[in-house]
């Protein structure tokens, strides 16, 4: 069956969706991505914070933006938080020193498809609205197994593509905003899934209206 309109649409946004597009979508969302993305995400930041912690250990936050959840981790926690915007990276580290966090071991301008830590480094690796803000979600993900140790945590929360519902309209009005918003509207679950490397663990809905959805997967050994 040939793809719908719709289903091309969204092929051609993943496509185009460059790592220079997603660097200059964020560089313009800094100054503002605070205000406008702090309260709607905030609940999976605890969500995904709040698992981390009960693990314990080195934590990899991958796409750590702003540093919005870095004070949700506990005084026992390590964290290392990598992104590949500077201007992010800038608020973050400020934010680190406006509340003298000492969980963080560093804050790294790094590529989240291609990091530079050695295997099993982590004890936890956390990406936080981050798959859908990547042109190639299946890399990140195998770097965040790799450097994750056997019976470590891989945790993501994103917004998936949504197959019945008030969303999907949402969805499909957006993809040819993709580029600009620096995000894939319509990134299928199944990108991530599937695994052998990983165990899905837990699988759940997060708040506001169910629009995000959090995955803890076990590195299997």
């Amino acid at each position: 069956m040939p793809p719908t309109s719709s289903e091309a649409r969204a092929a051609l946004a993943r496509r185009t969706l460059s790592t220079g597009h997603v660097l200059s979508a964020y560089s313009t969302w800094a100054p503002v991505y605070d205000r406008v993305f702090g309260l709607p995400m905030h609940f999976g930041r605890k969500m995904a914070v709040a698992r981390a912690n009960a693990i314990g250990g080195r934590v990899l936050e991958a796409g750590v933006g702003t540093g919005l959840a870095l004070s949700l981790y506990e005084p026992h926690m390590r964290i290392t938080g990598i992104d590949l915007s500077q201007a992010m990276l800038a608020r973050a580290a400020e934010r680190v020193r406006q509340h003298r966090l000492k969980t963080v071991e560093g804050l790294l301008e790094m590529d989240a498809g291609n990091l530079t830590f050695p295997d099993g480094a982590f004890d936890v690796a956390v990406g936080m609205y981050l798959v859908s803000a990547v042109p190639e979600p299946e890399k990140v993900m195998d770097e965040l197994v790799r450097v994750t140790r056997p019976g470590g945590s891989v945790i993501t929360v994103n917004h998936f593509r949504s197959d019945r519902g008030g969303w999907k309209p949402i969805e499909r009005a957006l993809i040819p905003f993709s580029r600009k918003l620096g995000w894939d509207p319509v990134m299928p679950a199944e990108r991530i899934l599937g695994r052998d490397d990983l165990e899905l663990v837990e699988r759940c809905s997060v708040a506001p209206l169910g629009l995000f959805t959090l995955l803890r997967f076990v590195k299997r050994g």
